[in-house]
């Protein structure tokens, strides 16, 4: 006899008995294939000599205070690639899933879902033989109520007993912001955004303040984490100074992210710490582009303004006569000027290795889009996971040591020459490196602040 088959709207609630989730909204989209849900804090373990998972959930969108610890056999690895385009590593699991008054057994991937409108996508591999799909409607087989959810949910509610932290950034709606937060409450601490361009200084030597719109005073902080703009440097790491004045702990310090802004004087400082750097050029007068082209080894070679970030500002001059245009372009608008040669073997890819208080917790392999030299995620690259090695590692190490930096992105290019440092950004975006690795890079960062206060935790 037939199975009969659940109808199901465009949008649903079921419950993971065997995870302990007794309850999360789901996208039903046929569209998809494979089924995921949201999870952070992913952690692949041995129990009873066999492969399982740990991972943390937030079921309840937009509430983070509730959070579920899950538990389940590993049955896969897959490369995934996202909605974004960044391709993902996930893990694989298999549970119950219960939908009304049915129950069957579903494979999910595991991947932070916090940038999209659901905790959970029901992919069609799930629904196979078991579900019609009427897209016009939705929660056919019922919703929760606000107290509904507050009951179901009310052993998970997680106090918050830790630091007072402030995210100091522009954008609240970054993903790398919102994770920052998220991270921080989900390890018990009371975090606040302070918009860089709502905040204002008293300079006073008996009572120095710091203001934020309103006339609300924001003295009380344990710590920052400075996330800033390059277009809002000079103002941000004010900001940030005076914060360090009133003994708030800033993760990465003004002086630090500073110089790390200034791509010349970044560059030697990691040269007198005996980082091997592309050749690179530096002049003030348009007189010298030709000595400054052959100095670099000609052309191709790469032009980059000093202000310059996300690969905006960089350009590839394949020709000589190109390379002095351009050169010659910047200079006429009083712009400074990096030239540097032009590693061809890269292939248009380099290694993006994040480093948190002195360690290597993440790695990527950016690659830039067909006809594109730039392998920035912002312009279209693409993110993999790589393993870097012992020589890079120590590299990276190194120039975050160099830059005074407890939080760096440093991007590595593999040349015939062997690892050259391309450059160390001091507010490394969280989106491209959490979605191909699958780790809680955000996690790692208030872990770095907690281990700063160990003496008061």
């Amino acid at each position: 006899m037939p199975q009969e088959k659940v109808i199901l709207g465009s949008e649903e609630w079921c419950s993971f008995p065997e995870l302990g989730i007794p309850t999360i909204k789901a996208r039903v989209d046929s569209g998809a294939k494979t089924s995921a849900l949201h999870a952070i804090n992913i952690a692949p373990f041995i129990k009873n000599e066999t492969n399982w998972v740990r991972f943390d959930i937030n079921p309840i969108q937009n509430n983070l205070k509730t959070v579920i610890h899950c538990e389940a056999p590993l049955i896969d690895k897959r490369i995934v690639k996202s909605s974004s385009g960044f391709r993902e590593q996930r893990y694989v699991i298999q549970t119950n899933l219960k939908i009304g008054d049915s129950i069957w057994p579903i494979e999910m991937t595991l991947t932070n879902r916090d940038s999209m409108g659901f905790r959970m996508l029901l992919g069609r591999e799930a629904m196979s033989g078991r579900v019609l799909v009427d897209p016009e409607q939705q929660y056919l087989l019922g919703q929760p109520t606000t107290d509904n959810l507050k009951e179901l949910y009310k052993n998970s509610e997680k106090a918050t007993t830790g630091l007072r932290i402030g995210v100091l950034a522009s954008n609240p709606e970054l993903y790398s912001n919102k994770r920052i937060m998220e991270a921080g409450e989900m390890r018990g601490h009371e975090m606040h955004f302070l918009n860089i361009k709502e905040c204002y200084m008293k300079l006073d030597a008996q009572t120095p303040e710091i203001h934020y719109r309103g006339g609300i005073i924001l003295n009380q902080f344990d710590a920052i984490i400075p996330r800033i703009r390059p277009s809002i440097t000079f103002y941000g790491c004010a900001l940030t100074r005076q914060f360090e004045a009133l003994k708030v702990y800033s993760l990465n310090s003004a002086n630090a992210i500073t110089q790390s802004r200034d791509k010349l004087f970044s560059l030697q400082l990691l040269l007198n710490s005996g980082i091997g750097i592309p050749t690179t050029g530096f002049a003030n007068s348009p007189l010298d582009t030709n000595d400054l082209i052959k100095m670099v080894g000609g052309s191709p070679l790469i032009v980059k303004l000093l202000e310059g970030t996300q690969g905006k500002g960089v350009v590839l001059a394949e020709t000589k006569k190109a390379a002095e245009s351009v050169i010659n372009a910047f200079k006429s608008v009083n712009a400074n000027i990096l030239v540097q040669e032009f590693i061809k073997e890269a292939d248009g890819k380099d290694l993006r290795l994040f480093v948190i208080d002195g360690k290597v917790v993440a790695t990527i392999q950016r690659e830039a889009m067909p006809g594109e030299f730039r392998a920035n995620i912002h312009l279209g690259g693409t993110a993999s996971i790589i393993k870097p090695t012992a020589e890079e590692k120590r590299i990276a190490i190194k120039a975050a040591k160099a830059m005074d930096l407890k939080v760096a992105g440093v991007d590595i290019i593999r040349s015939s020459k062997g690892p050259l440092l391309l450059e160390v950004n001091s507010s490394p975006g969280l989106e491209g490196i959490e979605g191909a690795t699958n780790k809680d890079i955000a996690g790692e960062m208030i872990k770095a602040i907690e281990k700063n206060f160990k003496h008061r935790m």
